[in-house]
């Protein structure tokens, strides 16, 4: 049976394993030695992880600064998307968020992953008139 809670210490090996088949073009800032601690020192109820089997088969880190919210690293393995488990994730994080007061929900996606957008349509998300735009500090 699925379940879907809070990332546990255990569960390092499973979240980085998946991240690389689900992001395996994302940079070294984004990989799991960087991105799960300093997730972990912020909000990290926030993290969250679908076990099925023991094992991490999706994750999604969820973000609230009092304005808005963010959902980020919504990874599903491909052996069990269109399964449920990423609306699962995605729905969970949705409730966590509106629980501490967040009205909207913000993310980012590849403009040319045409599966992924579709996805989020579904849920209930639109593509906003809006540039994004990004800076590094390190």
């Amino acid at each position: 049976m699925l379940a879907i809670r809070p990332y546990e210490t255990q569960d390092f090996e499973g979240v980085r394993a998946l991240w690389r088949r689900c992001f395996p073009n994302d940079p070294p800032r984004n990989q799991a030695e960087a991105s799960i601690p300093a997730k972990l020192a912020f909000q990290p109820e926030l993290f969250l992880v679908a076990i099925l089997d023991g094992r991490a088969i999706g994750t999604t880190m969820a973000g609230y600064d009092g304005h808005r919210g963010w959902l980020y690293s919504v990874a599903v393995d491909p052996q069990a998307q269109r399964g449920g488990v990423g609306t699962a994730l995605v729905r969970d994080a949705e409730a966590r968020l509106r629980a501490l007061g967040c009205v909207k929900i913000n993310l980012q996606i590849r403009a040319t992953n045409q599966a992924v957008i579709a996805f989020y349509r579904k849920l209930g998300f639109d593509v906003e008139d809006h540039l994004s735009m990004g800076k590094l500090l390190r």
